[in-house]
């Protein structure tokens, strides 16, 4: 089998109202998404999706000609470009895709085929007072989900705790929270300093009282020392690692033990053969891997993929904070996904990564 095309289809989704990011300063009215589709001369189409793939165009040739079954070399391909150019890993998304299709079989199957399904958590995007923030808390919680990562920023500590706490008190004890301060990298163009380590530490303690589960990202992806300070001096776990650039950076966290979640997200950071390994890694030293996922459908779908086949803990995200992001939203150009009412999202049955394109909505929000 031989790879015949790669078709990029660049796709914009204008967003009314606008979507307030609590990572990035300036309101999004739109959302990007590009589509790779790569063709076989055996007519076998796979699907990927969760960057922009800006440059790859470039890249091309590299894979014209080769052969989607050989993952291996294709992942070490893109490795070869991630220096150089952009980080292509919804391209090698669209490979398993084939691959699962070849086989007849969920790409979670050469994973490990550990579940069929994996409780999810509704990530939450935007900044939001105490008040709305435990309303979103407790919706979400009448909807099946079992946990909720609550963004808090930078700079409006006191408001994100007060967030958290009206959060919990409105879900009680039964009920995971988690707090993300996005402090391991940085949207374009933010050049303001991170939180020092002391005041993070304090951070960290209010929020182990609060009864949070993990603290995510609380210090720049250098300060190794500091994340296990945290850890060591509050008793909060800590996560991170979801767009760390490549599998070496990201081995060397686990063998400094920086976090007990490691979270590299497959469309973003080091790809899922390479997610595998990590968490593999993260699993012979007792910690746990759960991926970002970040992006849109098709990339939670590689991520769930990966995440159920090797038996991800103790959730899977998802983007979820209404009205500004809903799965309809995020997943424009496919059917939504979403959690059952026990709170899980299913592996689909389908062979392959298991995505519905919706052509019409492609046709609808292609660019140009």
């Amino acid at each position: 089998m031989k790879i015949t095309a790669i078709e990029l289809t660049r796709l914009n989704l204008p967003l009314t109202p606008p979507f307030h990011a609590a990572w990035d300063p300036n309101p999004r009215t739109d959302f990007p998404a590009t589509l790779v589709t790569v063709r076989t001369d055996e007519g076998i189409t796979g699907y990927g999706s969760g960057d922009t793939m800006d440059g790859f165009d470039a890249y091309r040739d590299l894979f014209l000609g080769t052969d989607p079954m050989q993952i291996l070399s294709q992942v070490r391909r893109i490795e070869t470009i991630n220096f150089h150019g952009g980080r292509y890993w919804p391209l090698e998304a669209a490979l398993w895709d084939i691959i699962g299709k070849v086989a007849g079989l969920p790409v979670a199957a050469f994973f490990g085929g550990a579940r069929d399904r994996l409780p999810a958590y509704a990530s939450s995007g935007e900044l939001k007072a105490p008040e709305a923030r435990a309303e979103a808390a407790v919706a979400a919680k009448e909807l099946g989900f079992r946990a909720m990562k609550i963004r808090i920023a930078r700079d409006r500590l006191r408001e994100g705790i007060a967030s958290v706490r009206a959060a919990r008190e409105a879900v009680g004890e039964d009920f995971d929270l988690m707090v993300d301060l996005n402090q391991m990298w940085r949207m374009s163009g933010d050049i303001e300093a991170a939180l020092p380590l002391a005041k993070v530490r304090s951070l960290a303690a209010e929020l182990h009282d609060l009864g949070v589960l993990w603290l995510e990202e609380p210090l720049p992806q250098v300060d190794v020392a500091g994340a296990r300070r945290v850890r060591a001096e509050t008793g909060i776990q800590v996560a991170g690692g979801e767009m760390v650039r490549s599998l070496p950076e990201m081995l060397a966290l686990v063998e400094q033990d920086a976090f007990d979640i490691y979270q590299p997200d497959v469309a973003l950071a080091v790809g899922m053969y390479r997610a595998r390994q990590v968490a593999e890694a993260a699993d012979a030293k007792h910690r746990m891997f759960t991926p970002h996922t970040w992006s849109n459908g098709l990339g939670l779908l590689a991520n769930l993929q990966v995440a159920a086949g090797i038996d991800a803990r103790p959730y899977i995200e998802f983007p979820f904070d209404p009205p500004g992001w809903t799965p309809e939203r995020r997943d424009f150009f496919l059917r939504p996904l979403m959690i059952d009412a026990h709170g899980d999202l299913l592996v689909p049955d389908a062979p392959g990564l298991g995505v519905e394109i919706d052509h019409d909505a492609v046709a609808r929000y292609t660019v140009g």
